[in-house]
């Protein structure tokens, strides 16, 4: 990376996705015993933990976080297959049950930006979707009549709002984004375009969801990617886009094939010829 401050010199991410509730060894023994392994200065959980938003099967993914030991710095972003991370009980919003489980056993959902000062630089990583909303956007929601069936995660953004502003205002070393869904060049460049939203200039954006197109063809690659913003639903996508890193506008983005299988497709929960993977990213000096 170019003009990387010294100190962020070999800056390490560990990077866990799209567990689905899969099982590597009893409570999840032979994950844990590989993430140990491995040294790293941040772990990320960018989503899909569970195989849907109404499964209550959390153990998969709490045996994998208990048995992890360096989370000083752990975070999470939802998937399509968690549950809402807020919900309403007895008229209040409060986190999910699922929210709570997982921030009591040291992993913490992300819901703004998080500032992790490194020597005398700093390092913030921020949720996506939170960090793009415009002030234009949150006066809408503001001004809106409907503002009593926004669902309680849209309100905690707007309640949390101000704690966003800080992005404008002060300089990071690094800006880190989390999200679980890639976000393809159709939208970017429609963010770009957009006065409800502001695209920030990331270092780097780390997403999942793909699954690396969880049926692969060996010398061809995916077959299909759940993407909306793609021809055909997704259907033979732009392998270049599939996993991996690559570049639009500056921005830099980094796409994990994750660990589970979805059953986008009914009856075809696995993965074939796609191996499962963490991802390990780490910063260095541009040479």
């Amino acid at each position: 990376m170019e003009n990387l401050i010294p100190v962020l010199d070999d800056f390490t991410i560990l990077q866990v996705t799209d567990i689905h509730e899969k099982e590597f060894g009893k409570n999840q023994k032979r994950l844990i015993k590989k993430i140990n392994s491995i040294e790293y200065d941040i772990v990320v959980f960018t989503g899909d933990m569970l195989n849907s938003k109404r499964s209550n099967n959390y153990a998969p993914y709490y045996k994998l976080i208990e048995g992890i030991n360096n989370k000083k710095h752990a975070f999470f972003v939802p998937g399509n297959a968690d549950p809402a991370p807020y919900q309403i009980k007895q008229g209040k919003i409060e986190k999910h049950d699922f929210i709570k489980g997982m921030e009591e056993r040291g992993v913490r959902f992300l819901e703004t930006n998080y500032a992790l000062p490194i020597g005398e630089s700093l390092v913030r990583i921020v949720d996506f979707e939170s960090s793009i909303i415009s002030e234009n956007r949150i006066e809408a929601y503001r001004d809106s009549t409907v503002d009593g069936s926004y669902t309680p995660y849209i309100r905690k953004q707007i309640e949390n709002f101000k704690e966003n502003l800080v992005l404008d205002n002060e300089e990071e070393d690094l800006l880190i984004a989390l999200n679980h869904y890639p976000v393809v060049d159709r939208r970017i460049d429609l963010l770009h375009s957009d006065p409800y939203y502001n695209m920030r200039e990331f270092d780097l954006l780390m997403a999942g969801h793909y699954h690396g197109g969880q049926f692969r063809i060996p010398f061809y690659g995916a077959v299909f990617v759940p993407e909306a913003y793609y021809d055909r639903g997704g259907l033979f996508p732009p392998q270049d886009r599939v996993k991996g890193l690559w570049e639009y506008k500056g921005i830099k983005q980094y796409v994990s094939t994750g660990l589970g299988s979805s059953d986008t497709l009914p009856f075809m929960k696995f993965r074939l010829f796609n191996t499962p993977e963490l991802n390990v990213i780490t910063f260095t000096t541009k040479k």
